[in-house]
């Protein structure tokens, strides 16, 4: 698959690299508005933690920043997200990637939530978010 943006190449990123992604977003507690605001601005970790992020439409229920953090984390480490960066450094501010805008795109013509992990989903978005496995065994 690939993306494409007026002032960049075409990206192709491997099945693989889409599958890993698109089931570590749907194992998450964000729910699509979180993502599709991404595709506009950063979003603060505060907009997204705590009773704020239910009333953003961010999360369905309310979740420690810790808990908020470390998901968006595993979402940069999937290749989803990036950290937004300042003069002074790194912020607590996160937007999509080019694949996180692919992904989003696809997600917006099927409706208006994400598609929901089966079990088998959540056990192997687990067993990868845990448990580092070498590349040539994936």
């Amino acid at each position: 698959m690939t993306s494409t943006s007026p002032n960049s190449q075409r990206t192709t990123y491997s099945p693989t690299t889409i599958l890993r992604a698109e089931r570590a977003a749907r194992c998450t507690p964000f729910q699509l508005p979180l993502f599709c605001t991404m595709q506009r601005q950063s979003v603060g970790l505060r907009a997204i933690a705590g009773k704020t992020g239910v009333q953003n439409g961010y999360t369905a229920q309310s979740i420690s920043e810790l808990t908020a953090e470390n998901a968006l984390l595993w979402l940069i480490q999937v290749g989803l997200l990036r950290r937004e960066v300042d003069g002074q450094g790194l912020t607590d501010s996160f937007r999509l990637t080019p694949l996180g805008h692919q992904l989003v795109n696809q997600w917006q013509q099927g409706g208006d939530t994400l598609p929901p992990p089966s079990v088998g989903d959540r056990l192997y978005n687990a067993c990868h978010r845990w448990v580092r496995f070498p590349a040539w065994l994936q």
